[in-house]
């Protein structure tokens, strides 16, 4: 499940790289679930020859998130902005004005991300 979460990140960040034909299976793969042979069925290709696509879609898709990060970025200010969430309701809750600069804080590295 893991890998299909990965895949799918790097899919929506880094897939309109990919051609119309790498899309297209690697969609199926991915996203729609379909087998090997259905899609080598589908497209008039070998098992193989999908597995290869696969696995050089996978290797590019990394290859273009370990050069730009957004991926990375994408988790890392997903995490600040949940942590200011909380920061803010505990804020409103206490008025605790060390939070405010926590929250501050967390904020300026977000805008460096």
């Amino acid at each position: 499940m893991e890998k299909i979460v990965r895949q799918g990140q790097l899919y929506d960040f880094y897939g309109e790289l990919l051609t119309e034909h790498q899309k297209k299976i690697y969609e199926d793969v991915v996203f729609n679930d379909l087998s090997l042979s259905e899609i080598a069925a589908e497209q008039g290709i070998s098992r193989q020859g999908v597995h290869d696509l696969v696995k050089r879609c996978d290797k590019l898709l990394e290859g273009y998130e370990e050069k730009l990060h957004l991926v990375e970025k994408f988790q890392q200010t997903k995490a600040m902005v949940e942590e200011i969430r909380k920061l803010t309701q505990e804020y409103q809750r206490t008025e605790d004005r060390e939070l405010l600069k926590h929250i501050d804080s967390l904020t300026g590295h977000i805008i460096e991300l």
